[in-house]
C-alpha cells in the first residue's frame, strides 16, 4: 500500500509546499518539524530548479534563494534522510525533469526510496511522456503524481486510470501564486476523476486562505498550498518556522 494513503485517511487532507534550501535547508528542517506539529497530512518539497516553469515569481524567487544558497540535490536527499529518523508523514518530492535528467533518472528515483520519499511530481512531464519515469518509480516503489489541469478536457479520465498515489489538480490556468478567488469548475473535473479512480485527488495553485482552502477540499480530497508559505518564508527568513507552523496549523483546521 501505498504511504501516500495515510495522508487521506482522516478526513480531507492538507499538503503545504517549501522549496528546500530557502533561505538554509537549516530552516527548511525547521519547517517540515513545525508543519507536522500542526497537523499537515503530506509534505511536499521543492527541489530547486534554474528555469521553474509551472512556478510564479514567488517561488521562482525561492529557488533563486535556494540555488544561491549552495543547495544542491545530494544535500536535500541527506537533510530528508535526517528528518526521516523522526518524521513518518508522507513526503513527496515536486521538481523538473531536468534536475531528475541531469541526476541520473535511476539514480535519483531509487535515493528516493532510500530516504523514504513516498512520490515525486514533475509539472512539466505530460502525461504521454511519462513512460521513461514510470517505469523507474514502480521499479522503486515511488508513486509518480499525475497532474491534471482544466484543460485535460478529455484526456483526465485516461490521466485517472492510471494515477498513483494522489492526483494533483490544477486549480486554474497559469503559473502558482496566490489568487484572490478561483473561478474553474473544479467540481465537474473531480466527478470525472472519481468516475474513473478511487485515487485521492487534491487541489493546489492559487489557495492562501483558510476559506479557500475549505472550499477546495469540499469538492475535492484536501488542499495543497504553496506560494502563501513561501511568503512567510521570505519574510521571516530563519524565523519562519514558527510562523509557518501557525499557518498550517489554521490551513488545517479550516480544511
Amino acid at each position: 500500500m501505498s504511504n501516500i494513503k495515510k495522508a487521506f485517511e482522516n478526513g480531507k487532507a492538507f499538503i503545504p509546499f517549501i522549496t528546500c534550501g530557502d533561505p538554509d535547508l537549516e530552516t527548511t528542517k525547521a519547517c517540515i518539524y513545525e508543519m507536522v506539529n500542526a497537523g499537515a497530512d503530506l509534505i511536499e518539497l521543492g527541489i530547486p530548479f534554474s528555469d521553474p516553469t509551472a512556478e510564479g515569481p514567488v517561488i521562482q524567487e525561492a529557488n533563486v534563494r535556494a540555488l544561491l544558497a549552495g543547495t544542491t540535490t545530494d544535500k536535500i536527499f541527506d537533510m530528508v534522510k535526517e528528518v526521516r529518523e523522526t518524521v513518518s508523514v508522507p513526503m513527496t518530492f515536486m521538481t523538473y525533469a531536468n534536475v531528475v535528467y541531469s541526476y541520473g533518472p535511476e539514480r535519483f528515483i531509487s535515493k528516493c526510496r532510500e530516504v523514504l520519499i513516498d512520490g515525486l511530481v514533475l509539472p512539466d512531464i505530460p502525461y504521454e511522456e511519462k513512460g521513461e519515469f514510470i517505469d523507474l518509480c514502480n521499479k522503486y516503489d515511488v508513486d509518480l503524481v499525475s497532474l491534471i489541469a482544466p484543460t485535460s478536457a478529455d484526456r483526465i479520465s485516461m490521466i485517472a486510470k492510471e494515477a498513483k498515489g494522489y492526483i494533483y489538480l490544477v486549480s486554474s490556468l497559469g503559473v502558482t501564486g496566490t489568487r484572490t478567488e478561483i473561478t474553474t469548475d473544479l467540481a465537474s473535473i473531480v466527478k470525472v476523476i472519481r468516475d474513473n479512480t478511487d485515487v485521492p485527488c487534491a487541489i493546489g495553485f492559487g489557495i492562501s486562505t483558510p476559506e479557500q482552502a475549505a472550499k477546495m477540499a469540499s469538492v475535492s480530497d484536501g488542499a495543497i498550498v504553496g506560494s502563501a508559505i513561501i511568503k512567510l518564508i521570505k519574510e521571516h527568513g530563519k524565523d519562519a518556522p514558527k510562523v509557518v507552523g501557525e499557518y498550517v496549523r489554521k490551513m488545517k483546521e479550516a480544511v
